[in-house]
């Protein structure tokens, strides 16, 4: 944190080779982080059923003390903790960026307090998240890495909430759910090879709800990539439509991706192929 200020303070300059500051890099990265926080208050004060934050920087792939990949403080971790610290005994956060959510990975990698469940290209930067990442020590099985090929499409995310992150979280039972979304998975973007479409970010939204709603607990949504604007405009208005009540998710089978999630995972939670 104090090497942020210090090169923002300084003019800015460059981190990693994907990582800029400008010099009001870090008062922004502050107001991220604080934004995520402030929406966890609303949420856990009853004040909302879900909130957005459409946060820049984004933040999934910092990590305790390294910022990298256009993130520079971990905006949906810090949410995480500050809901634990304001009375939520446990925190779901979902990751549905094209990329892994490496720092959000590390930060709770040991700990079963928060279950986390990336979605994610791979191979694709930042190259880890493999299915076989589930924790470590105490959080063994509270990281559900969920690896999908170049060219997967909406119908394998939708499966890998459906019958891999729904029935882990029903078995959790979290005080607030929280996703990292991203939209960098559309087919319209230009730095990964998935192919989500606007509506495909619409059923994922209705599914959140959905679980949201029978475990009775809140939802909070952080924006973490997309680089096609138009694309990652369009997909964030179908989000919000679909966290207020609009449309249902379809009921979709496990593909082989999701029956192999499945028969990893399965061990540590009541999974059905």
């Amino acid at each position: 944190m104090d090497s942020i200020r210090t090169a923002a303070d300084a003019g800015g300059g460059y981190l990693d080779a994907d990582t800029v500051l400008s010099a009001g890099s870090y008062r922004a990265a502050l107001h991220a982080a604080g934004g995520a926080c402030a929406m966890v208050d609303e949420l856990l004060a009853g004040n909302a059923p879900f909130a957005f934050c459409g946060l820049r920087p984004p933040g999934h792939h910092a990590e305790r003390a390294t910022a990298m990949g256009f993130c520079l403080f971990n905006n949906v971790a810090i949410a995480a903790q500050h809901a634990l610290g304001r009375g939520a005994e446990r925190v779901l956060v979902l990751d549905w960026d094209v990329h892994h959510g490496n720092g959000t990975n590390d930060i709770f990698h040991s700990r079963d307090d928060v279950l986390f469940a990336s979605i994610h290209q791979s191979p694709l930067y930042p190259g880890t998240g493999p299915l076989s990442d589930t924790g470590s020590g105490p959080g063994e099985g509270y990281t559900l890495n969920l690896p999908v090929p170049p060219g997967s499409g909406g119908s394998t995310f939708l499966a890998l909430v459906q019958h891999v992150v729904a029935p882990a979280a029903r078995e959790f039972r979290p005080g607030v759910v929280l996703v990292s979304a991203g939209y960098d998975a559309h087919r319209e973007d230009p730095l990964a090879s998935c192919e989500l479409e606007d509506a495909s970010y619409a059923a994922l939204a209705a599914c959140v709800r959905e679980l949201a709603a029978e475990l009775g607990v809140p939802v909070g949504v952080v924006l973490e990539g997309g680089y096609a604007l138009g694309a990652l405009a369009r997909s964030v208005a179908d989000t919000l439509a679909a966290l207020a009540g609009d449309g249902t998710a379809p009921e979709v089978e496990p593909d082989a991706v999701t029956a192999r999630a499945v028969e990893h995972l399965r061990r540590w939670w009541p999974l059905a192929a």
